[in-house]
């Protein structure tokens, strides 16, 4: 996971209790004498900013459970960021490559993406700086400021001999948590969110209106890989196919009262079948979303066991703009049972690390509204198991060795980054490739590259079609050739067979006709 997923709400700190507040009191005065101590006698001079802020304090919050955690200012910013969607700077994501800061690609409508900067440039000034052995975090600082303000960035481009320089003019840079909405084939669609910020509901209903959702017979919804984020957003996505006052999700803390939510809204008559893709990488929002769904037979539920994060974090503001975000409750679906997987066993690394989820806990039982049985205490189990083959020697070796990510930026080279419309990898594509796999000292065996030859073929024209078009045409293109969202849409009858059976079984209960 390249993020912690977590949900933020907002609470006011409440006081203590006299007897916590008494413990607490002597151990604060047997840390401060431990502080004085070691800052008096040590070997050498004590640093008391990084003990306090990056010891003392993370030490405390690892006592207590994987997601509460201490933001510096720096953090802090990052997070609010992440939250709204949307920051100042130029619209690039940069990571490092090959020894240095590096373009992986630029966002569309922004200003490097305008400028002409494209994926696989290496970043080498900024501001007539020397970046060439920055690190990320150095030039992202450098490349960020005031809206309107202009920024210089130098950069290294394969073929190209000399340094190039744009001029670049800071903008408002937005970021879609829901970049990818197409049709699969007629009347079925596809909608990936990819993480849950104030926006994501809007951009949902916007992109829903775009494809004519009056024209949806079943619907794909991607929530594979999505961290979570904002609460109230999740809910609002969950509402959107549910019946006005059903439950999405409740939180139960120690000293908050619990908390439940409902579909205030409803899905306003529409019951088109829908196929919910999850994986590992699935947590928080993302799972409040399938959980509401599942535990109301609303929707299929496909791919992996989801995370397991239903811990809800608030945030505590501090002095000199740090914040604290501290777990308060925990988050229960419709049915009743806990998402939070068991983190008491093991390490945090495991915890996150760790490969298979596929935990649950059995005295954790509930019902969906037909009655199936399902389990609480390791996140969204899928109704439908998918598991994706594992790349093969060949595979790994090209991927781990950013072949494709190279050959694109050997292929444009000093050229316009261009290509025809309806551009596909031809034979002559194909032999430069081998050539530039050669030239790179990539070893592999002629047959190996006979036997993935398809694959070989979709991972060039999505890297290519990255840098001609731009990353949403290039994530378009992967979703519509994407093995487990094709094998998702098969699965569209039984998402229809689950909502039509939970319906006659309400009905029933409630002494209704279904029709």
């Amino acid at each position: 996971m390249t993020a912690r997923p977590m949900a933020a709400l907002f609470v006011f700190l409440l006081p203590l209790a006299a007897p916590a507040a008494d413990e607490i009191q002597t151990s604060i005065r047997t840390f401060t004498k431990v502080f004085e101590t070691v800052e008096a006698n040590y070997a050498d001079r004590v640093n008391s900013e990084k003990a306090i802020y990056d010891g003392a304090i993370p030490g405390m919050l690892r006592t207590l459970d994987p997601h509460s955690s201490f933001f510096d200012a720096r953090e802090l910013q990052r997070f609010r960021e992440n939250q709204k969607g949307q920051y100042f700077g130029v619209g690039m994501l940069v990571g490092w490559r090959g020894g240095n800061v590096t373009v992986m690609y630029p966002f569309n409508g922004s200003p490097a993406k305008n400028a002409g900067l494209r994926p696989a440039d290496r970043i080498f000034r900024v501001n007539g700086k020397n970046v060439e052995r920055a690190t990320v975090e150095e030039v992202v600082d450098q490349l960020k400021g005031p809206r309107g303000t202009p920024v210089k960035v130098g950069i290294k481009r394969e073929g190209v001999e000399d340094l190039i320089s744009f001029d670049l003019v800071r903008d408002m840079v937005d970021r879609p948590s829901v970049p990818t909405a197409l049709w699969l084939k007629p009347g079925t669609a596809y909608i990936r969110i990819e993480s849950f910020n104030e926006n994501t509901s809007k951009e949902f209903e916007t992109e829903l209106k775009r494809l004519g959702e009056d024209k949806m017979e079943g619907l794909i919804l991607d929530l594979r890989d999505n961290p979570g984020g904002v609460l109230q957003e999740a809910v609002a996505v969950s509402e959107r196919f549910l019946d006005r006052g059903q439950a999405v999700v409740a939180q139960r803390g120690r000293i908050s009262s619990e908390r439940a939510y409902t579909a205030r809204r409803g899905n306003q008559g529409r019951r088109y079948p829908i196929v919910v893709l999850v994986s590992r990488g699935s947590a928080s929002a993302a799972e409040i979303v399938s959980g509401a769904l599942q535990d109301h037979d609303r929707a299929w539920i496909f791919g992996e066991n989801t995370f397991g994060k239903g811990l809800v974090q608030a945030p505590y503001p501090l002095s000199n703009e740090c914040s604290l975000l501290l777990t308060i409750a925990r988050f229960y679906t419709p049915s009743g049972r806990l998402i939070q997987r068991d983190y008491s066993k093991g390490s945090f690394f495991d915890y996150y690390y760790r490969q298979n989820t596929a935990t649950r806990n059995n005295r954790d039982q509930k019902m969906t509204d037909s009655g199936r049985v399902v389990y609480g205490g390791g996140g969204i189990a899928p109704d439908e198991r998918y598991e994706a083959l594992k790349p093969n020697r060949f595979q790994g070796t090209l991927s781990g060795r950013g072949a494709f990510f190279y050959f694109s930026a050997r292929y444009f080279g000093p050229r316009d980054a261009k290509l025809p419309e309806s551009w596909d990898i031809d034979e002559a594509t194909l032999a430069e490739f081998r050539k530039f796999l050669h030239e790179s000292a990539t070893a592999y065996l002629e047959g190996e590259f006979s036997q993935n030859i398809e694959w070989v073929k979709r991972q060039l024209k999505l890297e290519m079609y990255t840098t001609a078009f731009g990353k949403e045409r290039s994530d378009e293109t992967a979703a519509a050739s994407d093995p487990e969202v094709l094998k998702a849409a098969e699965s569209l009858p039984k998402a229809r067979a689950l909502l039509d059976k939970s319906r006659r079984m309400v009905a029933q209960r409630k002494g209704q006709n279904f029709r």
